[in-house]
């Protein structure tokens, strides 16, 4: 059985909000081929993993509830959150590296603190997706700068960074946390230092 049950991937919805730093989870989906259906305040899809399904989700909600439409999830095919996965922006990693994260805290993420808050706890998987911060003397806050479009060289690496996180997450899905968490870590290495 994949350790993984649930994968979810964080953004916030609406067409002003699809290319936007602060949906950089939820677009890592693109690359992964999946038929989505309208459920717990989201899309919901599903992957065969030899003999066991495993489910994404998008929630719908904005991103600072988006912990009601995975608890609504993980209630229903009655997933424990240590097989949840999670695909967020991180700010504290630099744009276009990815690193893996077994529970903690939230670091100020409101997508992760509501997620903890309706899970009642921290121990879910995650994957986290450098989006950097502001660069020295911009005028741009941090709130601005999430919700604001990738520039034009980050829209140049784009592609190669959400293929790379969507090999990590069918590799964790194949053969679980445990098992692929130090293989996946290497092979992030070895592409973030390209």
């Amino acid at each position: 059985m994949p350790q993984i049950k649930l994968v979810v991937g964080l953004g916030n919805p609406g067409s002003e909000y699809e290319k936007t730093r602060h949906n950089l989870g939820q677009m890592v989906f693109d690359e992964i081929p999946l038929q989505w259906n309208k459920k717990f305040k989201g899309r919901v899809a599903s992957w065969r993993a030899k003999d066991d399904l495993v489910y994404f989700l998008i929630p719908e909600t904005y991103m600072n509830l988006s912990g009601e439409s995975v608890q609504a999830a993980a209630s229903f095919y009655k997933i424990d959150p240590g097989n949840i996965l999670v695909l967020h922006d991180e700010l504290d990693i630099d744009f276009g590296k990815l690193m893996l994260k077994k529970g903690g805290g939230f670091a100020g993420h409101n997508g992760l603190k509501s997620i903890g808050e309706k899970l009642g706890t921290d121990a879910f998987l995650r994957i986290r997706l450098g989006i950097g911060r502001p660069g020295k003397g911009s005028s741009m806050g941090v709130a601005d700068y999430v919700l604001h479009q990738f520039s034009e060289d980050e829209k140049a690496l784009l592609p190669d960074v959400l293929k790379l996180a969507s090999m990590a997450v069918m590799k964790l899905i194949e053969v679980g946390w445990s098992k692929a968490a130090s293989q996946v870590t290497k092979s992030l290495l070895v592409a973030n230092k390209k």
